[in-house]
């Protein structure tokens, strides 16, 4: 494990690295510490739009899930693809359009101040559930790499990432994001093509796939994951193009840019849907017992599949960069939480309340209690990951889609469907709101999967993973036709006379349609990101060359120096790209 410790140690010096070099970009502003001031180029923004839906869970709960149940995985992240082809068509450059900040901001633009502070708490107390689930499961793959109480790795590993997410805003998590890609991406397409070479090719890894690669076990109506495939459709559209989860397009420097940024994670998100998860269906068939090598995580035990195969077949120091790609992973979606936590809270909810006590406070002390709205966040949500920590019945997969499905959706309704029907009374949103969280709980705890089996007369039960994917169906569905519905049906309430915030709603949706272009300015700030970024990148670059030095066979060095040269030349292009272009001029002769 020596080299293990060094090679995270590196990857958290490099991280610290970043956090440094573009803490000082935020010129003392709230804007800059909350989006950039929105002067980030496209290959940042998708990298983080990209990592936004990317976290320790995709290496621990969704592989677990590959390694039992083969290809249906898949399909949530074709979805997540789909989500943003949707982005790069029509909603990226419209929420940079918003022109705004933080996304409560552009939600007080369409729906009016009640709703900004409605929906600022209720995404806000989200957002630490959410952020919980993904510090859970990186805690559940840590404390199985170091064989640690999961308890103190959660506090630990949720410490580290509140140091780091307090020390940058949004310039350092944006720029970490885009190397914890690298990382990301360096880990998947390695162990991916390890995987086929020993198993010998794609095609023998779904003929020796356990079970039915396809449909996978205890599937005894295939019509079920067709359905499960569409309704994630709807639903990951409603969780990716809403107006809270525009705060990574606000980042972009203008509309080309917010759209460029869609259009890179939709590819990334695309290929990464098949490469993630070659290495835990090959683990399937090298080693069927994977998930009895860690008994004590219980039922989460097959979660642990990357770490049984990084440990199995890849050369040594492989275990230390998963494990920073997990840190990677979660650190990139913990702290851009954090950060729009702060934002919010600062601009929707702090600023309001002293604006009303009649206060006048500068930008820099509003800088101030963002760190520590952070800070505080960061500790929030540590508690909540150990809570989830407790419920050992679930695995990790069924706890994100229950919190994903059952209290995501219902509160982002609204902020999807908002874009498109424009005559809504001011309570439509929050009271929208209140029907869904009471839809989500019919759905669990009335209209069950078994109720539904015996209303449509099944002789045969559902299995226990029928019963889950039929349960989110039934619970999408609903969502789309009574919370969606309502919503809709509110324009029949919708009074113009009495509608105080009818201004403000026209100049928003003029807006929407107005593109976003950079100003003169722009120039400088695009070469600090490339130049910063450029070196970065060649610093992790050489660090993957110090890894070749590692006792391993000569395959093994040479996986991590084909990685190298390919992170080399990428940073290599990056700084070359941030130097001035020399023009030459032509003097016409006569």
């Amino acid at each position: 494990m020596f080299y293990e410790y060094l090679v995270i140690a590196g990857y958290f010096l490099l991280i610290l690295g970043i956090g440094f070099a573009f803490k000082n970009m935020a010129k003392n502003s709230t804007s800059d510490y909350f989006r950039g001031g929105g002067r980030m180029l496209w290959w940042m923004v998708g990298s983080t739009a990209f990592m936004a839906q990317f976290s320790a869970w995709t290496f621990t709960g969704a592989a677990g899930k590959a390694f039992t149940d083969g290809f249906a995985i898949s399909l949530v992240f074709f979805a997540n693809t789909f989500a943003y082809f949707c982005g790069w068509a029509y909603f990226s450059a419209r929420f940079r359009q918003m022109r705004v900040d933080t996304p409560t901001e552009g939600i007080k633009r369409r729906f009016g101040s009640q709703n900004e502070q409605f929906f600022s708490w209720a995404l806000i107390v989200f957002s630490f559930i959410n952020a919980g689930v993904w510090l859970n499961a990186l805690g559940v793959f840590a404390s199985a790499v170091f064989e640690a109480d999961i308890t103190l790795t959660i506090i630990v590993t949720g410490l580290t990432v509140v140091f780091v997410s307090v020390l940058s805003g949004a310039w350092g998590v944006v720029a970490s994001d885009f190397v914890q890609t690298l990382i990301v991406a360096v880990i998947s397409v390695a162990c991916a093509i390890v995987a086929l070479v020993m198993v010998g090719g794609p095609v023998e890894l779904v003929q020796n796939f356990p079970t039915d690669f396809v449909m996978g076990p205890d599937m005894n109506y295939g019509v079920i994951l067709i359905g499960t495939f569409i309704f994630f459709l709807a639903k990951q559209m409603i969780t990716i193009m809403n107006m809270h989860d525009a705060f990574r397009f606000l980042n972009a420097k203008d509309s080309d840019n917010a759209r460029k940024a869609a259009l890179l994670a939709m590819i990334l998100m695309g290929v990464g849907s098949i490469v993630w998860f070659i290495p835990p269906w090959a683990s399937a068939i090298l080693y069927p017992d994977a998930a009895a090598l860690y008994p004590e995580l219980g039922n989460k035990a097959a979660d642990a599949v990357y770490l049984v195969f990084t440990r199995n077949a890849m050369p040594i120091g492989t275990v230390g960069l998963l494990l920073a790609g997990l840190f990677a992973a979660t650190m990139s979606s913990m702290d851009s939480a954090l950060n729009k936590n702060a934002g919010i809270f600062v601009r929707s909810i702090y600023q309001p309340f002293l604006l009303k006590k009649k206060k006048n406070v500068g930008d820099k002390q509003l800088l101030t209690v963002s760190r520590w709205v952070s800070f505080i966040s960061g500790i929030l949500v540590i508690v909540v990951a150990l809570f989830f920590k407790s419920l050992k019945e679930l695995s990790l997969f069924e706890l994100m889609m229950s919190v994903s499905v059952m209290v995501q959706v219902p509160l982002l309704v609204p902020l999807i469907f908002g874009l498109f029907v424009k005559k809504t009374p001011n309570w439509a949103p929050w009271v929208t709101v209140l029907i869904g969280m009471l839809v989500s709980y019919l759905t669990a705890n009335v209209f069950t999967p078994q109720v539904f089996a015996n209303w449509i007369g099944l002789e045969q039960a559902f299995t226990r993973r029928e019963s889950i994917d039929v349960n989110l169906m039934i619970t999408i569905a609903a969502h789309l036709v009574i919370t969606a519905g309502f919503f809709c049906a509110t324009s029949f309430f919708y009074q113009e006379e009495r509608d105080e915030h009818k201004e403000g709603t026209d100049r928003f949706f003029s807006d929407l349609e107005t593109p976003v272009i950079a100003d003169f300015e722009q120039d400088e700030y695009d070469k600090q990101q490339r130049h910063k970024l450029g070196s970065m990148v060649m610093y992790m670059g050489g660090g993957m060359v110090v890894m070749m030095l590692i006792p391993n066979p000569m395959w093994g060095r040479m996986v991590f120096g084909l990685c190298a040269i390919t992170i080399l030349v990428m940073g290599y292009l990056l700084r070359n790209s941030a130097k001035p272009k020399r023009v030459s001029l032509q003097v016409e002769k006569g």
